[in-house]
């Protein structure tokens, strides 16, 4: 079978004959890497002379770069971009398009032609989570305008397609807030992405299902539990709101007051992650205002005081015990007879089982309000828990001691009164070259211990 030639094509945007690029052998199926991938190639390098100035191959590793974001010489940038899986291509490349009129000494001088043969194996894409775990990957398919994106609250408008396989289950051009998605049925994958966009980008977004529908999926939507998504997003145009350091003073209490009462909404639809998110920025708004005076001063307190005890509530509702008391501490340093914040920093102790720290918070609870009832009978468990502990250890350190004793028993008797072993008088037998004591004690200028027929105690030197 006669492999198929393909002729020599200039690949630059201009026509201008600055990247040839000559197919030597076709990859398979028909996508390539888009900007911001992360591709994977084996090259060699050569001047037109055909000097070889550098080879992956002869290194044997793969090199890596970022596609498009300018790492490497821009007929690599415009040349790998056009490239399928498995492909192996020549780039013959002018100097503007390589290391131009400076060249790259020793190696590549200046004006230099460059001939690079690629072998493109594999790209993925850019990895836009909060963890940095894959969960939310992107593909950019068109690049968008200028140099913003959107940001916390920015107003965006937005046409997506959300596929899983062959089934296309959303096609919906949405507005909505940025961090108010949840509320545009918007899932969270696809708000923090946008949040990394221009506007007029495209893009494919590859979705876990953490920052999806999870483990539940969602049925009316025809998304089974555990599915892996993928989006192709169209930010069409978007208006940012003030930053936080451009708000007046009014403004920021006036935003907190807005987040606080969408955290509640969502604290009462059982939604405690995202009414965390929303208190979290209630007490962000106002955290480092400082030019505030008499009542706002207090109002602000006040506002941050709140947030922090709404936080500590919602992580009890979702299992974070340490954020609990992290934020209760907060809430008393602003506050040091708040009750809730001893109340439920009490709850996070016992749901660590730190008994002692717990009853301790729940008798403070009482000392402050002598008829919580609630907190007396957190105080009387906290109590039967010690004593149940304790029992328990007791019982424990009994049975080790018995077992010990059995043990000892079996042991041959030949020991003194006191437990230990005979080993005989300390003499220079023992220790070769040792000096007798009193020799030793002369020789460092220390006197001889007097002899006594009482035992003395262990102290210090």
């Amino acid at each position: 079978m006669t492999q198929e030639v393909y002729e020599p094509t200039d690949i630059t945007p201009d026509k201008d004959g600055g990247v040839i690029k000559q197919i030597l052998r076709a990859g398979d199926g028909n996508e390539s890497p888009v900007p911001g991938d992360k591709v994977s190639v084996h090259y060699v390098g050569t001047l037109d002379d055909e000097t070889q100035f550098d080879s992956s191959r002869e290194r044997g590793q793969l090199f890596e770069f970022d596609l498009g974001q300018g790492k490497v010489i821009k007929a690599w940038d415009l040349g790998i971009a056009t490239m399928k899986k498995g492909e192996l291509a020549k780039f013959t490349c002018q100097a503007k398009y390589a290391y131009g009129e400076v060249g790259s000494l020793p190696k590549i001088p200046a004006n230099a032609t460059l001939i690079f043969e690629v072998e493109l194996f594999s790209w993925k894409g850019e990895d836009l989570s909060m963890k940095n775990d894959e969960s939310i990957i992107r593909h950019i398919t068109t690049k968008g305008r200028g140099w913003k994106n959107p940001n916390e609250g920015a107003m965006v408008k937005v046409h997506y397609v959300g596929r899983h396989g062959e089934n296309v289950f959303e096609d919906r051009e949405v507005e909505f807030n940025i961090g108010d998605g949840v509320m545009s049925n918007v899932i969270e994958g696809l708000e923090i992405a946008l949040k990394r966009m221009k506007e007029g980008e495209k893009c494919r977004l590859d979705i876990k299902p953490s920052m999806a529908y999870g483990s539940k999926g969602n049925p009316d939507l025809g998304v089974p539990p555990d599915a892996d998504l993928v989006y192709d997003v169209e930010l069409r145009s978007f208006e940012n709101v003030k930053e936080n350091w451009e708000m007046e003073p009014q403004e920021k209490l006036e935003q907190s007051r807005i987040a606080k009462e969408k955290g509640t909404k969502f604290f009462k639809e059982g939604n405690y992650k995202v009414a965390l998110k929303y208190y979290d920025k209630c007490q962000k708004n106002l955290e480092f205002e400082t030019t505030l005076s008499g009542e706002d001063e207090e109002k602000k307190k006040e506002m941050i005081l709140l947030a922090h005890l709404n936080m500590a509530m919602c992580c009890l509702k979702i299992d974070q015990p340490a954020k609990v008391r992290d934020h209760c501490n907060k809430a008393l340093e602003l506050d040091d007879k708040c009750v809730k914040a001893y109340f439920r920093r009490g709850q996070a102790y016992f749901a660590g089982s730190d008994f002692d720290l717990a009853k301790k918070d729940f008798e403070k609870v009482c000392e402050l309000e002598p008829d919580n009832k609630a907190s007396k009978n957190q105080v009387k468990i906290c109590e039967q828990k010690i004593k149940h502990f304790e029992k328990k250890e007791k019982a424990r350190y009994v049975g080790m001691f018995d077992k010990f004793a059995a043990e000892d028993a079996k042991k041959p008797q030949n020991l003194f009164a006191d437990g230990f072993e005979e080993i005989g008088e300390w003499d220079n037998k023992m220790a070769h070259g040792m000096l007798p004591l009193d020799q030793e004690c002369e020789a460092f200028g220390e006197k001889m211990p007097e002899r006594s027929n009482v035992s003395q105690p262990l102290g210090d030197d």
